[in-house]
């Protein structure tokens, strides 16, 4: 038993507003330069959608991820050693331009410089690429709350997705006024037909820093690593050759490449931040308070194991085993024996990503069909039918909600149904406690006990900014260290490097 320290992420979806300040602080703090205009360390979705880049989902395009084999080992789904060689030049898998969009800015000067003209002069477009006038035709929010339908129905999780089921063609009817038709519905194309009118969500993404990253092991320069002390995957600028490799590799997508400086670049999980003890700046100023950060022990024998998981199902299951007891004496024994410190093995005891994640179980990961194990997580969201509320006392369960249980199935546990129910019907359960010790209803039939479902509530609903974030200061590095780091915002980190992924 090998115990290592994680930071770690979870979003509670039905807490996210779609106001995309974090977005905007994130690129204020890290891609303001030239280069990284199109560059979105963290960007928030529309879903349905097809996401930013565009389809990133769709691995079949872009062989991002693990694959395993019939040996029972994993190899990078873009090849071998061999194939990636010989693609180094040329990689048919790498997204162009048009799947992000075309860098712009607008012909300001015509709007001071323009004489006396009959009609008002335009600031025209134009591509800061190469100079010349461009139509815009895409951008990282194009379908932004469902602007485009059409786009937004090219969603991949649509595919397997088939709508709730209700009981009876009465509960539909109750559940969504006037949609008789849609009772009939049994596949992903009637969702696709009435998506716009049944729901809508938003899903926040960051570089997930995975337990098992692809991106480390495509990288020909040994560029990218993952931090031995806190788990972060960074990019050595110095290291980095421009072959962008890793960028197909990924399979979320979340590893750019600066047209200025020939170098690939990524979200660094904020990690000089992380090292004075603060939150990353996407958590921090998340308006909806919907993130939350801490340490997770975990162990490193375990993770190939786990990544190579026959069933796509059930990888996630075994990266919770993967994840350690922080109160396990025989874990904390391992923990200071690799180096963890004390104060890291407490925050670790105290950490809201664990109890949210193993705890109370209550998140999910990103496709973890991937075999990345990536290390920021989702709590999925909720989206009651007010008039099926107003049919019955209570909350609806899972299969009773507008957005249909197979399609967060599909984005958070690789098509399985039941985690996903399992999630929703005990957060309703908290909101039926809760009403419970409001109006005096009976207690809800859980196998929770009050007193948990009372800290659920407190975490989820009311937590203040020292419960949501746990993040203790850097084993290596002092505080003035840190906050110099900050100042001075340096991509590489001189860490011990953990050396990441398991190519065949």
């Amino acid at each position: 038993m090998r115990i290592r320290a994680q930071i770690s992420m979870v979003m509670n979806l039905d807490k996210c507003l779609g106001c995309h300040t974090c977005s905007i602080t994130c690129k204020n703090a890290w891609t303001n330069r030239k280069g990284t205009e199109y560059m979105y360390f963290n960007n928030v979705e529309t879903r349905p959608g097809v996401g930013y880049p565009r389809d990133w989902e769709n691995q079949d395009r872009w062989l991002g991820g693990w694959e395993l084999r019939d040996s029972g080992k994993l190899r990078l789904r873009g090849g071998n050693k061999a194939t990636r060689l010989l693609k180094l030049f040329y990689n048919p898998e790498q997204p162009e331009v048009d799947d992000y969009f075309e860098p712009w800015t607008y012909d300001y000067e015509t709007l001071t410089t323009s004489g006396r003209t009959r009609h008002q002069p335009v600031a025209r477009p134009r591509s800061l690429l190469t100079g010349d006038r461009m139509e815009i035709e895409w951008g990282p929010n194009w379908d932004d709350d469902l602007a485009g339908t059409q786009i937004a129905r090219q969603d991949p999780n649509l595919a397997h997705a088939t709508p709730n089921a209700p009981a009876s063609l009465e509960d539909v009817r109750a559940a969504v006024d006037g949609m008789a038709a849609y009772a009939h519905a049994g596949t992903g194309e009637r969702i696709r037909m009435d998506m716009q009118d049944l729901f809508m969500k938003y899903l926040p993404r960051t570089c997930n820093h995975c337990l098992n990253p692809a991106c480390v092991a495509a990288c020909p320069s040994g560029a990218i690593y993952k931090r031995e002390e806190d788990g972060v995957v960074l990019i050595s600028q110095d290291a980095c050759r421009g072959w962008r490799e890793c960028v197909p590799a990924c399979p979320y997508k979340k590893v750019f490449y600066n047209w200025e400086t020939g170098k690939s670049e990524k979200c660094t999980f904020c990690y000089p931040r992380l090292e004075s003890g603060q939150p990353t700046i996407c958590a921090d100023t998340c308006v909806g308070r919907l993130r939350y950060m801490g340490v997770l022990l975990y162990d490193v024998d375990k993770v190939e194991a786990a990544a190579s998981t026959r069933d796509p199902q059930g990888i996630w299951r075994a990266m919770l085993d993967v994840i350690a007891d922080p109160h396990d004496p025989a874990v904390v024994a391992a923990a200071k024996a690799g180096g963890v410190p004390d104060a890291w093995v407490a925050a670790a005891q105290d950490s809201p990503v664990y109890r949210l994640i193993k705890e109370w179980g209550l998140a999910l990961p990103l496709h973890a069909e991937y075999r990345t194990l990536p290390m920021v997580w989702y709590v999925p969201p909720m989206s009651p039918v007010l008039s099926r509320l107003e049919a019955r006392p209570g909350l609806a369960d899972a299969d009773e909600m507008r957005i249909p249980v197979s399609y967060l199935a599909e984005l958070f546990s690789a098509g399985d149904p039941e985690p996903i129910r399992a999630i929703i019907n005990r957060l309703v359960a908290v909101r039926l406690h809760m009403r419970a010790r409001e109006v005096g209803d009976p207690e809800p039939a859980c196998d929770l006990s009050p007193e948990t479902l009372d800290a659920m509530y407190r975490l989820l609903a009311i937590a203040r900014r020292e419960d949501r974030f746990r993040v203790p200061t850097s084993p290596v590095a002092s505080r003035d260290e840190a906050l110099d780091a900050q100042r001075t915002r340096g991509f590489g980190a001189s860490a011990t490097s953990l050396k990441g992924g398991f190519s065949a």
